[in-house]
């Protein structure tokens, strides 16, 4: 019960890392406020945070189907969607829910990012350059409010079961194949190895981490 008498905004709870995110908090004793809207509506993130009301842990889950072009086909439409699904939305999430947290001096901002940021892919020049702003937000506020004792860090992960990115139906693939042979330890993480992670960053474990990129990839950053 690590999280007993807390309150917990998990975002997109219906995807990416949302379920693993969900079972594992309530089962360490958080109150989670699970949410499902669509961040990309201006006002949405405030509106949720007012609603939530008082948050002790932020969880910003957000994710957006990839795009596979080659930075010659990618559109501004196209460039321009990756950062309104993940870039702005963290950015008004953490805004929100930041002056309540200061104010009490205690707080944890816990992203799940992508791992694509951190090693350069082909045909991912949208998808990539906007998982890579939300880790250099993470670095630039986490060091921010640290003197305020609030704590934000990010994983940057890839090759984790989940629905949104490895569905079954890809797991069948020979492309999936390929890269678990590219991946040192050659499996995808259960998604609770995830969230385990997250539970870490969000408790009272992990308070001298700050604006911290946490990769979770089997390796496959190293390579």
């Amino acid at each position: 019960m690590r999280l007993q008498g807390k309150r917990a905004v998990i975002t997109q709870v219906s995807a990416f890392m949302g379920p693993d995110l969900l079972t594992t908090f309530r089962r360490e004793g958080a109150e989670v406020i699970a949410d499902d809207r669509d961040l990309i509506a201006p006002g949405a993130a405030e509106a949720l945070i007012a609603e939530a009301g008082h948050v002790d842990i932020l969880v910003a889950n957000l994710a957006a189907i990839r795009p596979d072009r080659s930075v010659l086909e990618t559109d501004d439409a196209t460039f321009r969607a990756m950062y309104e699904a993940m870039v702005f939305p963290l950015h008004r999430l953490v805004r929100a829910v930041l002056p309540q947290m200061i104010e009490r001096r205690h707080g944890k901002i816990v992203v799940i990012g992508s791992a694509s940021a951190l090693r350069g892919m082909p045909n991912y020049t949208a998808y990539g350059s906007a998982r890579g702003a939300q880790l250099a937000y993470v670095q630039d506020v986490g060091v921010e409010v640290a003197p305020h004792n609030v704590q934000v860090n990010a994983i940057a992960q890839t090759h984790v079961n989940n629905p949104t990115y490895f569905p079954e139906s890809f797991q069948a693939t020979e492309t999936f194949k390929e890269r678990m042979r590219a991946t040192p330890i050659g499996r995808l993480a259960h998604g609770w190895e995830s969230a385990a992670l997250a539970l870490f960053l969000a408790g009272g474990e992990s308070d001298f981490f700050v604006g911290q990129v946490f990769p979770f990839s089997g390796g496959w950053v190293m390579r």
